[in-house]
């Protein structure tokens, strides 16, 4: 099976490869697993050393390693550079840090001596979409390395070259051989992969049905699994929020690389006295935004990634209006080359209305209005998604409110939602299970091993 690059500015194909044979596959798996037994003998030093030269390698490319998303997957540049330079900021921090989430813990018992040990688990498989090409493979990449573990990639196939990219730094970093590989392989082939002894975990970042089958394939096997799946963010917008600055961080975080982030805000809840003033602002945002090419650095929105996906947010909108859904701004495929859709806000559906319910990849908001802060958490809630969530108040009773009553993995009050390497990144319900990143992150993929050591104490 071939794998194509479509630049989705364009519409044309600009690259074609060959799959991996079943040789070519059986050779990877075999230098990771040989790769896994050098890691484990290495010191923490040694691994973060190379760690900081796949970072150094990160900042001195990011210029070139940005133009490859954008040519596959269409993020404008300052965002793919930003996403870049995010990478090497993981690879520092797990360099600087992971010696320490990692240390032994002793525990007092009965035992002479008691302890906690993490040690790594062997090869993992990564299955990781387009989005966010660069930072969805590093996030996992730098701590799974860090802890000794190898790493092979089943990126999404429409970002062939930086799959190839990213195997390139690591092979340039100072890593063993085989420590860190993309497989250029089709869905189809992943299942088979799973099942190989080598393989002692798999980690998904995707949709629902992908994360259903990966789990369903690792549970077959019995192997742990850590999914980052959809989400349908919420960001609440109540009476004493500063409204010019919510609808200026909202409007980001809607048409954040093009509308197509797990993460993106994309319900826009708003208390009903503000709610005209806060659609004033959003309307005045969304229509001053730049559309265009994305390798040009005034661009604020590119294209969606894929035809398909055009195709799909086309239905998504027909489907809102058809719920009852008002435009207020956009609501159509641009004319010309490639995969553009203007940022569109939709007003007037139900919250429960079953086109509001669909997780929406593209530059599309969703407004509702509710009468108080706890009506915001219901209509917050009432999905099945809980990945993030943003809210905006400065009340700090409403405050509280959100923190305890919304159901997500992470919950923003006055900002953005967004990942950090410094904290915990995962959903709850259907958006996955497992966390990435912090300490959390890097004791995932590790077997957390009890280490009793007597003669027993006479206590």
């Amino acid at each position: 099976m071939a794998i194509a690059t479509i630049n989705p500015a364009t519409g044309q194909l600009v690259a074609r490869r060959e799959s991996l044979s079943a040789q070519e596959i059986e050779r990877k798996l075999a230098a990771a697993e040989a790769a896994c037994r050098v890691l484990r003998g290495w010191t923490f030093d040694q691994r973060g050393a190379c760690l900081r030269r796949t970072a150094d390698l990160l900042d001195s490319g990011k210029r070139d390693l940005a133009r490859l998303a954008v040519l596959e997957m269409g993020k404008p540049i300052r965002q793919a550079i930003a996403e870049v330079e995010k990478c090497a900021w993981a690879c520092r921090y797990y360099a600087e840090h992971g010696a320490r989430h990692l240390a032994d813990e002793v525990i007092e018992t009965d035992a002479r001596r008691s302890l906690v040990r993490y040690e790594p688990l062997g090869v993992i498989l990564a299955v990781m979409p387009w989005n966010f090409p660069y930072w969805q493979v590093f996030r996992f990449a730098a701590p799974a390395l860090m802890a000794g573990n190898a790493a092979l990639l089943k990126h999404a196939s429409n970002v062939p070259q930086v799959a190839l990219a990213i195997e390139d730094l690591f092979a340039h970093s100072g890593f063993p051989a085989g420590a860190f590989a993309t497989l250029l392989i089709d869905a189809g082939r992943v299942e088979e992969i799973i099942r190989d002894d080598r393989i002692r975990a798999v980690t998904l970042t995707g949709s629902e049905p992908a994360g259903r089958a990966v789990a369903a394939a690792a549970g077959r096997a019995i192997k742990k699994t850590v999914l980052e799946l959809g989400g349908s963010d919420p960001f609440i917008v109540m009476p004493s929020a500063d409204l010019r600055q919510a609808a200026a961080v909202a409007t980001q975080a809607r048409v954040q690389n093009n509308g197509q982030s797990c993460i993106a805000a994309k319900r826009f809840i708003v208390a009903q006295t503000v709610a005209e003033a806060f659609e004033r602002e959003l309307i005045a945002r969304f229509s001053s935004l730049r559309v265009g090419d994305p390798m040009d650095e005034a661009t604020d929105v590119g294209p969606l990634a894929t035809r398909a996906g055009l195709e799909e947010l086309e239905r998504q909108v027909a489907s809102l209006v058809e719920a009852g859904g008002t435009v207020l701004v956009g609501g159509r495929r641009l004319d010309g080359e490639g995969y553009f859709y203007a940022p569109t806000i939709v007003t007037g559906v139900r919250p429960n209305a079953p086109a509001a319910q669909e997780e929406i990849f593209g530059p599309v908001a969703l407004l509702f209005r509710v009468a108080d802060a706890r009506e915001a958490v219901a209509v917050a809630n009432a999905t099945r998604f809980g990945l993030g969530a943003s809210a905006w108040t400065n009340d700090p009773q409403e405050q509280d409110l959100f923190i305890t009553g919304l159901e997500a993995g992470a919950v923003f009050i006055n900002g953005m939602v967004k990942s950090d390497p410094r904290l915990p990144f995962g959903g709850v319900k259907a958006s996955g299970y497992g966390r990435e990143l912090s300490v959390f992150g890097i004791r995932e993929f590790v077997n957390v091993k009890t280490v009793w050591i007597g003669p027993a104490r006479a206590d």
